[in-house]
């Protein structure tokens, strides 16, 4: 449910905030919130996030479309419980996906409009920050939480008979039986 939640508000966000600057900005203009700072610059981006690698449009399509499988292939095999997981995951899926939304409709190319620094850092997008937060969460999520306490659950194994304290009985019992052999 946190995946979903997280998911779908920064999809919204992000779409919302793109359709915003597309309908009130011409490509190229700047709008100054905070001068030297933070601008509102509307940019086409044809290439990745912060504008890496333009041209490349169908390896970004399609390198989109792999992370929402994977995301999805994992979530369904492991069903993780961890709440700190399921909103990195989220973000990193509602990135993908809104980066992707933009690339298959027209005109194809993603809309970037957050410009810090006055142009010494790429324009980027919601979509761009949702995707860095995602990944910067999971790299943290990786490096702190140690495997003893891991909070991904495997496919539900199916429940034994046999579980540790009926294998003790049963060690406890062969014992009693081979001390009771020996008085024989």
């Amino acid at each position: 449910m946190l995946f979903l939640a997280t998911l779908a508000f920064a999809i919204i966000l992000d779409q919302l905030s793109k359709a915003l600057i597309r309908s009130t900005m011409f490509p190229g203009e700047s709008i100054s919130l905070w001068s030297g700072i933070l601008d509102i610059t509307y940019v086409r981006n044809e290439g990745a996030a912060f504008g890496l690698f333009p041209g490349r449009q169908s390896v970004f399509m399609l390198t989109g479309i792999l992370v929402l499988v994977g995301i999805a292939v994992f979530w369904w095999r492991r069903r993780p419980r961890s709440s700190w997981l399921a909103v990195s995951l989220g973000f990193v899926g509602a990135g993908a996906l809104g980066n992707l939304i933009d690339r298959v409709t027209p005109p194809h190319l993603v809309t970037d409009f957050i410009d810090v620094f006055a142009r010494h850092f790429p324009v980027f997008n919601v979509a761009d920050s949702a995707i860095f937060i995602g990944v910067v969460m999971l790299m943290v999520w990786i490096v702190f939480v140690p495997e003893a306490s891991e909070e991904i659950d495997t496919i539900p194994a199916v429940e034994s008979s046999f579980g540790p304290e009926s294998v003790e009985e049963t060690q406890d019992e062969r014992v009693a039986g081979e001390e009771a052999e020996d008085v024989i």
